[in-house]
């Protein structure tokens, strides 16, 4: 017998707290109120309906939890939703043919009173006067309700029946679980609440770590830029030079301008345009963009490029500024001394491209969180640099391999697939 009434009991429980596991879905509706008011009449009903289907017999004495998600829903859900919780109490009631009707809505109706005064008080207090109020508020709806009720049907001079009695003791316990219930209805928005809190505040890191990685792209062009601006205020400068130099820096003007409006690599991560890439050339031009920064580090650029051109396809600006960010940070990495050296090379229909330098290196666990989001070796650092260059290596279909011992230096080897040198290229070596 204990049996069943445990099982019963823990399956009213179960039923009474099934709104809180969709509390989630009330909280996405905090600002469409309409939206949210449903949703709390539409699962608090369905806990009132059930509570009342299945209801606990204890030596002849029968009761539910009808009165807990009617005490809760009215609370949270607000007024309209509580008139609309009695009148679904009442209709079911109705349709399950129990006896006196119209006594029990006479005896019940007036409680709605004291639960609209609760109501307009209700969420401004703290946790605990929350779960002092709703256990109050359970025991003022059961104990009106049920004097009412007792009082028209039977006479007062009828609760001093022992049965009575003990359905008090049984209300007292059930305030006890009401109070329980607010107390995890509280916990539950907390906890959901915080975790909203941790989203924004999340977003708000993200968008200043975006910025701050622009930044750190767009100084890279600026920085050689402004190193060239220096040598073109050279009196001894000759035209040649200086035609050289003012090309170099509005060529990185540009690419300041392209990594302005296309730093949506991430987002959008497929290459605009799939051009053919001397990589001789583009080394060529890397170096020199790198080398007034390697100047100014005291690292010495050693680049070693085959004879023969050798070709990729890709987008040459993004391309460019992949190498340009890895050997950047290279340099950095040495701390001022040591030197950087870029190879190229050719093996079975594969381009390799090795940059290695001599700095302070890095560890096991280091390499394999490199290129994730907002991972970065330099303290000031954001990731975000490397990995744009790293998507864009693998957007042109090539590999990343990093090699690091700490204190002995870093490789990282580029590899790509072999394209086919452009048609008038080949054309004009055939007419020279």
């Amino acid at each position: 017998f204990m049996l069943t009434i445990l099982k019963e009991f823990f399956l009213n429980i179960s039923i009474i707290l099934f709104p809180v596991f969709m509390y989630p879905f009330f909280h996405r509706t905090d600002n469409r109120l309409v939206y949210n008011r449903t949703l709390y009449f539409f699962f608090f009903s369905l806990a009132i309906v059930f509570a009342m289907s299945l209801p606990i017999n204890i030596h002849g004495l029968i009761f539910d939890f009808r009165a807990i998600p009617l005490t809760i829903g009215s609370l949270y859900g607000g007024f309209h939703v509580s008139c609309a919780l009695y009148a679904v109490l009442l209709l079911f009631r109705y349709l399950q043919n129990n006896p006196n009707q119209l006594v029990y809505a006479v005896s019940l109706l007036p409680t709605l009173l004291i639960v609209y005064f609760y109501i307009r008080r209700y969420m401004a207090l703290g946790l605990r006067h929350k779960m002092i109020a709703a256990a109050t508020l359970f025991l003022a709806i059961r104990v009106f309700s049920l004097v009412s009720y007792t009082a028209l049907n039977d006479g007062i001079a009828s609760l001093i029946d022992a049965k009575y009695v003990s359905t008090f003791f049984i209300m007292v316990f059930q305030s006890v679980v009401c109070a329980l219930y607010v107390l995890l209805f509280e916990r539950l928005r907390s906890v959901l609440y915080i975790q909203q809190e941790v989203i924004n505040s999340e977003k708000i890191k993200i968008v200043s770590d975006i910025a701050a990685s622009v930044a750190h792209e767009i100084r890279n062009p600026l920085t050689s830029v402004r190193g060239f601006i220096q040598l073109l205020g050279e009196e001894r400068l000759d035209e040649g030079k200086r035609g050289f130099y003012e090309k170099i820096c509005l060529e990185e003007l540009d690419r300041a301008q392209l990594i302005i409006s296309d730093y949506l690599t991430l987002a959008k991560p497929g290459l605009e345009t799939n051009e053919p890439i001397e990589i001789g050339a583009e080394i060529g031009y890397i170096r020199n963009i790198l080398l007034s920064y390697a100047n100014y580090q005291n690292v010495e650029i050693v680049c070693g490029v085959e004879d023969e051109p050798l070709w990729i396809a890709g987008d040459k600006y993004k391309f460019r500024q992949a190498l340009i960010n890895i050997g950047k940070n290279a340099i950095e990495a040495m701390k001022g001394e040591g030197v950087l050296d870029i190879s190229v090379s050719e093996h079975n229909g594969r381009i390799a491209i090795q940059i290695s330098d001599t700095g302070v290196g890095m560890t096991a666990d280091q390499i394999a969180r490199l290129g994730t989001p907002y991972y970065s070796t330099k303290e000031k650092g954001t990731g975000l640099g490397t990995m744009v260059s790293f998507s864009i290596i693998k957007n042109m279909n090539g590999t990343i391999r990093v090699q690091s011992k700490v204190g002995k230096g870093t490789k990282y080897v580029l590899s790509f697939p072999r394209a086919e040198a452009p048609a008038q290229t080949a054309a004009g070596a055939d007419g020279g």
